[in-house]
């Protein structure tokens, strides 16, 4: 498989994960959240199996991983998302999104540290112009950060860390097939089952609310797991981090289409400055190499 087609095989898990606050507001926002947890990564986990029973390989065979690989799945899913649901818990909502949404940005910056990697200075400027865009897009209501809710700023700042070091310790695991992931999410299911029932009471979701509590199962939760796994794996990190951004742009659109939330000015731009920074990211270090000329054995720098 080619890096490019990687790359935009992982993208797809930012369109998903722009259907996340859509399918939230459809499961009625009344499930607490560790439970929507264990509901919907066991639904992905199911999409596993299924697909492994009628496809192959062999879910069975797909426990045997090594360590490794196992303690950065499920740390990666399961310790993102509680410490998500702590910062929520401890510092107001706008803010937790405008720390935790580091994350793309973190995974342009770590990824130099891998083997072969180099950025661009175009990396650095789209991440940081999406970065503009995306702050501009949530943070319309923040009323600044305040140091009352430290702890919740500082778990939101370990969703950030932690993601973008999943993401980028992918490629430590590469040979590890995206299968298994199946199994971590059933982990993290699991894991989100132990704390529901220790410290949350159980809602079962009603009519239409199912509707979303399965689509989340199956795209954010589900598919986009898969699919940022082979991106992150295979494809173009840097990119990737950049168009990570779009995820928060592709969801305030379906709110807008669905009538959930008003269209504005601010969305403009907003959409303006992230999509703006996706192509300096994606079409920079290109058009750089075009131009600059080649040294004495006719190579350009590359990137």
């Amino acid at each position: 498989m080619t890096r490019g087609r990687a790359t935009a095989i992982g993208s797809i898990s930012i369109v998903l994960w722009g259907t996340l606050a859509l399918l939230t507001q459809l499961s009625g926002n009344l499930i607490a959240p560790f439970q929507m947890l264990a509901m919907t990564f066991g639904i992905a986990w199911l999409l596993m199996m299924g697909k492994g029973l009628l496809f192959g390989p062999q879910p069975l065979r797909m426990l045997r991983q090594p360590p490794l690989a196992w303690i950065l799945g499920v740390a990666g899913l399961f310790g993102y998302h509680a410490c998500y649901f702590a910062a929520m818990a401890r510092a107001p909502a706008v803010e937790v999104s405008l720390l935790a949404y580091l994350w793309p940005l973190l995974i342009v910056l770590l990824s130099a540290l891998l083997p072969g990697h180099r950025l661009h200075p175009a990396h650095i400027a789209g991440a940081l112009l999406a970065l503009v865009g995306c702050w501009l897009l949530i943070g319309g209501g923040a009323d600044g950060f305040d140091a009352r809710y430290w702890p919740g700023y500082a778990l939101a700042l370990g969703c950030a860390l932690i993601w973008s070091g999943y993401s980028v310790s992918s490629r430590l695991v590469s040979s590890v097939p995206t299968d298994a992931v199946g199994w971590f999410c059933g982990a993290t299911s699991l894991l989100g089952l132990v704390c529901s029932l220790l410290w949350e009471t159980w809602i079962w979701p009603q009519g239409i609310q199912w509707l979303g509590v399965v689509g989340l199962g199956l795209g954010p939760v589900g598919v986009a797991f898969f699919t940022w796994d082979l991106g992150t794996k295979r494809g173009d990190l840097r990119l990737l981090g950049v168009l990570a951004y779009g995820a928060p742009l592709v969801s305030t659109l379906l709110l807008v289409l669905f009538g959930f939330t008003p269209a504005s000015w601010g969305l403009a731009l907003s959409s303006l400055l992230i999509v703006g920074g996706a192509l300096l990211a994606a079409l920079g270090p290109r058009l750089l190499r075009r131009r600059l000329p080649g040294n004495g054995d006719g190579m350009v720098p590359k990137y």
